[in-house]
């Protein structure tokens, strides 16, 4: 006797990601957020090609895999990746529902485990991620070496009025700047927010730009609130200087 999918939604239930089913149901019809993560969705999706046959991408921290599953319908092939075995689950179970298991393949893995990787996506997806990271400026540094074509970023955010563009050098007595609303800063998440222990960071949008800049990526689009559509910019990180080096003693990287 089969189980009704109802039966199966809530066995692999609690789900974060609202995904629409047949019939009207939905995984999380009554989410905090409303319509998540349609709602976002619906907001970014014109900055991304319609057609994405032939182009390969990264979904990084894939959840139940919404946004894997929306990139796949454009004809993408999808490498999704988690650490949480709850939500891999749910994203196997969805992408057979959806008849999308043969364009995507999902894995047990964190964003670290990517500086061991030999191929380059043609898009990044690289959304809710960030502030859970204690090591954040390096996973963007490991994100831009496998970055072929784009990277869609999303962070959560301090609230800041007004962005400025530092200056190129200050003095030791001029660090009073540095209290400034809009210069680039993060806060340190000691304890909770919201009552998640995972949550480490919060930068504000001026400090992910920088981050952006200085991990050699370029902002050309900011299609949603906390959300950055960047290229690749080859002229910022240099194989050979010294934050090569640095990047590569961080990852234990050897000839």
């Amino acid at each position: 006797m089969s189980i009704s999918i109802e039966k199966q939604v809530e066995a692999l239930g609690p789900w974060f990601h609202n995904l629409h089913l047949k019939n009207g149901l939905q995984t999380v019809p009554d989410h905090p957020l409303g319509d998540f993560p349609n709602f976002k969705w619906m907001e970014i999706k014109n900055a991304i090609p319609d057609d994405l046959n032939g182009w390969t991408v990264l979904d990084i921290g894939c959840n139940a895999g919404f946004y894997s599953f929306e990139l796949a319908k454009r004809g993408a092939l999808v490498t999704a990746i988690d650490i949480d075995d709850h939500y891999l689950t749910q994203a196997f179970w969805a992408a057979d529902y959806f008849g999308l298991s043969d364009r995507i393949r999902f894995k047990k893995k964190q964003v670290y485990d990517l500086s061991r990787s030999k191929v380059k996506y043609d898009i990044v997806w690289y959304m809710g991620v960030f502030y859970h990271l204690r090591y954040p400026f390096l996973s963007l540094d490991i994100v831009n070496r496998i970055t072929r074509k784009m990277m869609v970023f999303q962070s959560m955010t301090m609230p800041a009025k007004g962005e400025e563009v530092t200056p190129e050098d200050i003095t030791l007595d001029q660090r009073k700047i540095l209290n400034e609303i809009w210069w680039p800063k993060m806060a340190f998440i000691e304890k909770k927010i919201d009552s998640d222990p995972t949550n480490w960071w919060v930068p504000n949008s001026s400090c992910i730009k920088a981050m952006l800049r200085a991990s050699g990526f370029r902002v050309v689009n900011e299609p949603s609130h906390e959300v950055f559509v960047c290229e690749v910019d080859k002229n910022e990180v240099l194989p050979d200087d010294l934050r090569e080096g640095e990047y590569r003693a961080a990852i234990g990287w050897k000839r």
